[in-house]
């Protein structure tokens, strides 16, 4: 194929991808539908185990849900409803990353809980799908990942609330393979995509006390999409004059967030979609590892539930998977009370956590058989939990 062929042909796929891009702008506009879960007679609360460890950490996870929200199950208030399908051995057979019949079963609930996935690599026996978590995103609006950092020995309690669609992510299956010499992929930021995070974020600040938004970005560099992400910002922190706004670049983000003089002031920040899975994963590292910390994906009607960590293929090969820290998932379960209108259980999980990770620690996980299992560490964290509403 000549030069010019391979040209025109690059130019009219990315002409579709523009024209899909309007499609989505569109749909933004018009979601509008917020879920107030006061006024719902039956909360659903499906339960996505995931692969790897993933189905272990649920388990325990799920023991903690039903103590906590054992009454509102048991009237049904609460309905917890696990759905089959999402194991990499099944999405593999049907070569879909969400099967369809999931997707609908997902489109029924309210909130989810959700364990790790496997995404696979080039290197892997899975056929290239994929990621299974970004088509949940993406199909159910989930626009913000907010995900909590608490250090307390070095003051810090911070808030990420990173963009969830756009980026270099929206686009991660669909750059084009000019010739065997190039190939070009995309980063998409929106008016509307980065409005709304903004304001997610924002309005976290005021309804918290909060007096500070930190954009991070590496807008020196990629002067358009992270230059107008910063516009979008500050244009919606306009409206939020209390909460004082600065800036931040990713990659001094990410080398300097524990020192003091770099990190003064911050208390929630802002990112855009790459950022935001890399600076988390960083903080995460110095609060104590992937396997302490969670995230929720929040949209207008949907919200989804998560470990950030991966599946563990190494603990499961090595036989050492029902000695996974279950942690992050357990936590990931009390955003998930909290948001469904049950703050107040969340508050004693927090008490417990704190109580079992960092104060006491009569039990350690270290996901070796020195240290307690999954199962044990659990046990000691439902009894802590009972001493507390006593």
């Amino acid at each position: 194929m000549s030069v010019d062929a391979n040209i025109a042909a690059a130019q009219e796929k990315f002409a579709e991808l523009i024209r899909s891009e309007y499609e989505r702008i569109e749909r933004m506009k018009a979601d509008n539908e917020v879920t107030d879960f006061a006024k719902l007679e039956k909360i659903v609360v499906g339960i996505l185990p995931g692969d790897g460890i993933g189905p272990i950490i649920m388990k325990q996870a799920l023991r903690v849900l039903d103590d906590l929200l054992g009454p509102e199950i048991a009237s049904g208030r609460v309905e917890v409803r696990t759905i089959e399908g999402m194991t990499i051995e099944n999405r593999a057979a049907k070569l879909q990353s969400l099967p369809d019949e999931v997707f609908e079963e997902v489109k029924q609930c309210n909130v989810l809980l959700k364990g790790p996935m496997v995404t696979p690599r080039a290197s892997d026996p899975w056929p290239n799908l994929i990621s299974a978590n970004s088509l949940l995103r993406r199909g159910l609006e989930l626009f913000a990942a907010v995900r909590p950092i608490r250090i307390p020995e070095k003051n810090i309690d911070w808030t990420f609330f990173r963009e969830n669609i756009e980026g270099e992510y929206i686009w991660g299956n669909k750059g084009i393979q000019v010739n065997e010499d190039l190939a070009v992929d995309f980063k998409v930021q929106t008016r509307q995509g980065s409005e709304r995070i903004a304001r997610a974020a924002f309005e976290f600040a005021r309804k918290n006390g909060k007096k500070n938004v930190t954009i991070v970005t590496k807008a020196n560099i990629v002067k358009l999409a992270d230059g107008n992400f910063i516009k979008a910002v500050r244009r919606v922190g306009e409206e939020y004059p209390e909460i004082e706004i600065q800036e931040r670049l990713v990659d001094a983000m990410s080398a300097k967030m524990l020192d003091p003089e770099f990190n003064k002031g911050i208390e929630v920040i802002v990112l855009p979609n790459l950022y935001g899975d890399i600076v988390t994963d960083v903080a995460a590292e110095h609060q104590g590892g992937l396997g302490t910390a969670s995230s929720s994906n929040l949209g207008n009607k949907y919200a989804m539930f998560e470990a950030i960590h991966g599946t563990a293929p190494f603990l499961i090969d090595h036989n050492r998977g029902d000695y996974a820290d279950p942690c992050s998932l357990i936590r990931a379960v009390g955003m998930l009370m909290a948001h469904i209108g049950y703050a107040d259980r969340k508050q004693i999980l927090d008490q417990a956590l704190d109580i079992c990770t960092i104060t006491e620690r009569r039990l350690v996980v270290t996901t070796d058989r020195d240290g307690a299992s999954a199962a044990e560490f659990t046990d000691y964290l439902l009894e802590t939990i009972d001493g507390l509403k006593k």
